[in-house]
């Protein structure tokens, strides 16, 4: 092994590493997707909750006073969320193929600039695949398409901080499917991320109100 990898030229050997680098968080990122638990990264999760925050002052204001307004807020966040997400795992599986295929290319004997060519290439399709995957797989599991209400009298947990008087996230379980959506708490007072809660009551298509679970 070590023989071989001492016979590699540099480039090939930056290629390898980036692949291995890039392979482990894209595999990292498809599990968490897959078991329920995408968007938990510290990679997404620092980004989402500023975003949370900053909007959720400008556009929820008056959140349990207008549902249409929740609706349309609601929807906007969602998508600028969910294309932040998609594009950080459609980056991952363009770098993961792009370096596969260098590395690849090059070990048989491709000139350099021909092995890039069709590193992109790879890359290029990797990325339309992956984005294509969780498109597929959040239009699957949307929340508009889940009876919200069902979560009503359940527990769940706050995901995003819920600041006070302002909206955050909760995770809770809808018609058996976990999902993330908007919360306020009752009473309006603040709820910090991981504290366990109920739910009161649908305060719109994708928002709930919760309370804090009494030890």
């Amino acid at each position: 092994m070590m023989e071989w990898w001492n016979g590699l030229d540099s480039i090939i050997r930056g290629f390898y590493i980036s692949a291995v680098f890039f392979s482990v968080f894209l595999v990292w990122q498809l599990i968490a997707a897959l078991i329920g638990l995408a968007g938990d990264s510290d990679m997404d999760s620092a980004d989402g909750h500023d975003f949370s925050h900053d909007v959720g002052h400008d556009m929820d204001h008056d959140f349990a006073h207008d549902a249409d307004h929740d609706l349309s807020a609601t929807e906007a966040h969602d998508t600028t969320i969910a294309f932040k997400l998609l594009s950080i795992r459609s980056i991952l599986a363009f770098c993961t193929l792009f370096s596969w295929a260098g590395a690849m290319y090059m070990q048989i004997g491709v000139p350099l600039s021909m092995a890039l060519f069709f590193a992109l290439m790879w890359g290029i399709g990797a990325m339309l695949v992956v984005a294509a995957f969780f498109h597929v797989m959040k239009r699957m599991t949307e929340s508009g398409n889940l009876n919200v209400a069902s979560c009503v009298g359940t527990q769940g947990t706050v995901y995003i901080d819920i600041p006070e008087g302002s909206v955050g996230e909760a995770r809770v379980t809808v018609d058996g499917v976990v999902q993330v959506l908007r919360a306020r708490s009752a009473g309006g007072v603040a709820l910090a991320a991981g504290t366990v809660v109920t739910v009161t009551r649908m305060m719109g298509p994708n928002s709930i109100e919760v309370k804090p679970e009494e030890n």
